[in-house]
């Protein structure tokens, strides 16, 4: 992976807020249009879905989540792709691997171990994950820790009640305080779309986390009942662009759960270059939050080399 690219994050600018007005009917024409318009076929269908496989956070969020799964899954995600499937495609000496392990922090420990060495960094969800309603030293010390144990990402959560109030400087105050807890690591603002109402408070929502300086900009907690769409997507990813052309400065996009087929993956990439350019499609810039999302580009993959679908068993995530 290239160096990190880090948001330094701005002044809170209340004005930036007041021109954001987002039209729903317009956005999902614009959406609803994508897949008619940009059908992906042969060697670049294989691009973008290797492209795909480099940008997922792996994941692992379950209560019984055991060091001997965490581990397995960094293994996958040391090798998503079986070495003979790249070779059909003249790719065997790619070194692929997934963008980073997301774990929660009582396994951060076992999986920076585990991936020693690879590449691959360890990403932690914090700050009360999903809810985000612990208390806010808690919050505060829980990232902390996850650093301190090796985390190189944190996926924060930010109070849903300053986006439904309309509290922008208090969420503005809360993500900053978040990112200067993170240190050395890349944050990642989960900022739960699927409760914010509409997508007007979506957008806001998107900036003040980037003036407060988020590294990346994700959906949803992958738990929520509404994940990432893409009309959510669009909106997001048009703040982003916004917020490049004020400040000049780059942040990620991370859409998360829901997206479970290469099919879904590839729209998702192809909105991302429209609307941002070829340099937002690698995964310094874009990561999938998904894991049952590998398992269907796998055997895509596998159905271009070899011309036949396997069954899902044979691509297990751990």
């Amino acid at each position: 992976m290239t160096e990190t690219l880090v948001n330094r994050g701005t002044a809170f600018h209340a004005d930036w807020l007041d021109g954001i007005r987002i039209n729903k009917s317009a956005v999902e024409r614009r959406t609803a249009t994508l897949g008619g318009r940009r059908a992906v076929k042969k060697d670049s269908q294989i691009a973008f879905m290797l492209k795909a496989v480099s940008c997922i956070d792996l994941t692992t969020l379950a209560g019984d989540d055991t060091p001997g799964r965490v581990q397995r899954l960094c293994g996958k995600a040391k090798q998503p792709v079986r070495r003979d499937v790249l070779e059909k495609f003249g790719m065997g000496d790619m070194r692929l691997t997934t963008g980073a392990v997301c774990v929660y922090h009582e396994m951060v420990e076992t999986a920076v171990g585990t991936l020693n060495g690879s590449g691959v960094p360890v990403a932690a969800v914090s700050t009360g994950f999903p809810a985000g309603l612990a208390p806010f030293e808690t919050r505060l010390e829980e990232i902390k820790r996850s650093v301190a144990a090796g985390a190189g990402e944190i996926d924060i959560v930010v109070t849903r009640g300053h986006v439904l109030t309309g509290n922008w400087e208090a969420l503005y105050d809360e993500v900053k305080a978040f990112k200067e807890a993170c240190g050395p690591a890349l944050m990642k603002t989960i900022l739960a779309t699927g409760e914010h109402g509409n997508l007007t408070q979506v957008g806001k929502a998107s900036m003040v986390a980037m003036m407060a300086g988020s590294d990346f900009i994700k959906t949803s907690t992958g738990m929520e009942g509404v994940n990432a769409t893409l009309p959510v997507s669009l909106v997001m990813i048009r703040q982003i662009r916004e917020f490049y052309e004020r400040t000049g400065q780059q942040v990620g996009y991370k859409p998360a759960g829901g997206i479970k087929t290469a099919k879904d993956a590839v729209l998702y990439l192809a909105l991302l270059k429209e609307e941002l350019g070829r340099d937002w499609l690698e995964p310094e810039l874009f990561r999938f939050g998904a894991s049952s999302l590998l398992g269907d580009l796998e055997r895509q993959l596998e159905y271009h080399a070899t011309g036949s679908y396997s069954v899902g068993y044979r691509h297990p995530m751990g």
